[in-house]
């Protein structure tokens, strides 16, 4: 295994969670890393062998990405008092086509989830927002891909009070970090539409913890 892999924090959190959950590993095979920023792993494929406390063998396969922070970003129409949903819209592995999501972002080293919440919004929207207008909606990480992936979300959001025509000025906009490959397109929802144009689980699962916590509806 790459020493880079072996000292990544992600892959160090990834092995402690294995061995508090009392996993006996007896050994780690590194398929392909993604390394980015001299030496820093963005990403990772292994193959584990390891046994679980009822004396049975796990699934092997794991795609390591770590902790990742999706924030929803609610537009107030200062006027109205209607929200919107800035989505984010770029094409993706996962069938090539264009994808609706909520803005989001890899937790990298040294940073916790709630400062790459507010990185993200300003890379991803164009817009910069403080540490304190970005609120967390979950303590404890979530886990979507459980069968095949370490993948840990934290979901955050940040409401903005604005007129109806700055609103509208942040439909269509190109953004993205070019050396990070990403092209993104801006695309502005009510919430209505945000959840039918939505198919990734995360970006509906930011929504309905935002709902709930705005007290909208109990779960």
């Amino acid at each position: 295994m790459q020493e880079a892999l072996q000292k990544s924090a992600k892959f160090k959190l990834w092995k402690r969670h294995l061995e508090e959950n009392g996993l006996d590993i007896h050994g780690i095979e590194e398929v392909y890393s993604r390394i980015w920023r001299g030496d820093e792993v963005l990403f990772s494929l292994v193959m584990l062998d390891a046994s679980a406390p009822e004396g049975k063998k796990i699934p092997p396969i794991c795609f390591l990405k770590g902790e990742v922070s999706c924030v929803m970003v609610v537009l107030i129409d200062e006027d109205s008092g209607a929200r919107y949903n800035l989505l984010v819209k770029q094409r993706r592995i996962c069938h090539g086509g264009f994808v609706y999501e909520q803005v989001a972002g890899l937790v990298d080293e040294g940073e916790t989830p709630h400062e790459v919440a507010v990185r993200e919004v300003e890379e991803e929207t164009g817009i910069k927002v403080s540490p304190e207008q970005v609120i967390q909606l979950n303590e404890e990480p979530y886990y979507p891909s459980t069968g095949t992936s370490d993948e840990a979300m934290y979901y955050f959001y940040c409401e903005l009070t604005m007129s109806k025509e700055q609103i509208l000025s942040f439909a269509g906009n190109e953004t993205g970090v070019a050396s990070e490959h990403e092209q993104i397109f801006t695309h502005v929802a009510t919430l209505p539409e945000a959840f039918d144009l939505i198919k990734n689980p995360n970006g509906v699962l930011n929504m309905v913890l935002y709902q709930k916590a705005k007290g909208e509806y109990s779960i």
